[in-house]
């Protein structure tokens, strides 16, 4: 249960704080859009139309030189034997059906930005949530006990920083194969985001199930476990002299009992504050790992910009436009945690309100 005094802290920097605010307005947004996915996403993300291929945004328009056949009076112009063909710059306009353009294949952009939310979200809270199970119980079973369980459980944390996270989750990738985990989406499921569609004319055929890359999520949280393990032997080794964790081994409760019952309790706010930065840098490898080819999702903001790379001169909005929605979201996430961070531990100075 939060305290009232946590309370009062959260509202108070959350009223001194300007970024805090825009922090959580971006968060909350992309959480919405992530989880009303099928009722506000204009295409299905995987809907191809070839003859809409490149469309640009709306507000920006593209000049490309093509090859095409000359034509004079209606008819081809044929030189001996063969078509003759001419360079002609051929001006493509944006369309207000695709306000963020379309790729090389032809598929919504903001379609797919909306659905891959969806996966950069799922990755993030998932892999977090396992990476701070194994990492918070690592950490406090060696700060509680110290000494030789100290030792090895921290020098193993030491061995996987060694790692460059990038590489070490790619090798891992490599040796498990692409495990996915289809959920079946509960609105599209129950008929609930086709019948709000067919009402409002826009078109159906959502995807009925959410691909969950879940090598993915188990290679991140290996991957960033280490973080939350020093964080929270940290606040073990401290938490462990206080005199109410001695008064509960003195009246002979258990090692587990007085972790669970007063160290853990106390240990929370710069785990919470610690994951909240971890789920923006989760998202960040999960989208390196969907460019790189590792994910195996074929709806992520990383795997779009990967598309993209071959257009950037010609339709730079294919991979510009994921790339905006990775940043906006980590930017968002960081300031939340720099809110929380400021209001939940009153020792760390914070950036003060703008």
């Amino acid at each position: 249960m939060i305290s009232e005094r946590t309370l009062r802290n959260l509202r108070r920097e959350l009223r001194r704080s300007l970024l805090a605010k825009i922090g959580i307005v971006v968060v909350v947004f992309i959480l919405l859009m992530a989880v009303f996915a099928p009722f506000i996403s204009p295409y299905s993300p995987g809907k191809q139309n070839l003859d809409e291929a490149r469309l640009p945004p709306v507000g920006f328009s593209t000049a490309e030189t093509r090859e095409v056949t000359k034509m004079e009076n209606g008819s081809v112009v044929i030189e001996g034997g063969e078509v003759v063909t001419e360079e002609r710059t051929v001006y493509t306009n944006a369309t207000a059906a695709h306000p963020l353009g379309t790729d090389g294949n032809g598929r919504d952009i903001l379609s797919r930005v909306i659905y891959g939310a969806r996966t950069s979200i799922l990755v993030g809270i998932f892999g977090t949530s396992l990476a701070a199970l194994i990492g918070v119980l690592v950490g406090l079973t060696a700060g509680y006990y110290r000494g030789r369980v100290d030792d090895v459980l921290m020098r193993s944390a030491d061995i996987m920083l060694a790692f460059p996270s990038l590489v070490l989750a790619i090798a891992l990738v490599g040796v498990w194969g692409q495990a996915q985990a289809p959920i079946p989406d509960p609105f599209v499921v129950t008929g609930l985001a086709p019948a709000f569609r067919s009402a409002l004319g826009f078109t159906t055929g959502m995807p009925d199930t959410v691909v969950l890359p879940g090598t993915v999520i188990v290679v991140v949280a290996l991957v960033n476990w280490v973080w939350f393990a020093r964080v929270a032997r940290g606040e073990a080794l401290s938490i462990r002299e206080e005199e109410y964790v001695k008064a509960a081994r003195a009246l002979g409760a258990s090692d587990g009992w007085t972790v669970l019952r007063h160290v853990l309790p106390n240990a929370i706010t710069p785990i919470l504050v610690l994951a909240t930065i971890q789920v923006a840098a989760i998202i960040l490898l999960e989208s390196a790992l969907s460019f790189l080819g590792f994910s195996g999702a074929d709806v992520s903001w990383g795997f779009d910009i990967a598309l993209g790379r071959q257009y950037q001169s010609t339709a730079w909005w294919i991979s510009t436009i994921p790339g905006l929605a990775i940043v906006i979201t980590v930017v968002g996430l960081n300031l939340v945690g720099d809110w929380l961070r400021d209001a939940l531990d009153p020792g760390i100075e914070g950036e003060g309100g703008v």
